[in-house]
């Protein structure tokens, strides 16, 4: 029995520490690429629902204004085509956003301000 308890010790302290490990790579481990930058964004501004009441999803077309070695810019602009209103020879731009490769962090572009 004396046995069975060191085993099961050194058992849960062997989980602590891998599960340690692992929450200390977290985002930072493996840097997002454009595409998981871009599927966080999407994952992100539908999870809070930022444009629920503004526009639906599927009329918004994202493109990739500037790559840096801390960030992706996207640029979200309106589709217009059968399915979404307005000028096809147009696509206003709704927002931009930045995506950190790091931190996961995501910053929204402030037009009145002009400031990230």
């Amino acid at each position: 029995m004396k046995y069975m308890f060191r085993f099961v010790g050194k058992a849960v302290v062997a989980v602590i520490l891998v599960l340690s490990v692992v929450a200390q790579a977290g985002p930072h481990s493996h840097p997002l690429d454009e595409d998981g930058a871009l599927a966080l964004l999407e994952r992100t501004l539908k999870h809070d629902g930022v444009y629920t009441h503004r526009i639906s999803l599927d009329c918004v077309g994202y493109g990739t204004e500037e790559t840096t070695d801390a960030y992706f810019q996207f640029v979200l602009r309106e589709n217009h085509n059968a399915k979404c209103d307005g000028d096809p020879e147009t696509s206003p731009v709704i927002d931009r956003y930045r995506v950190y490769r790091q931190s996961d962090k995501i910053e929204w572009l402030g037009r009145i301000e002009d400031k990230w």
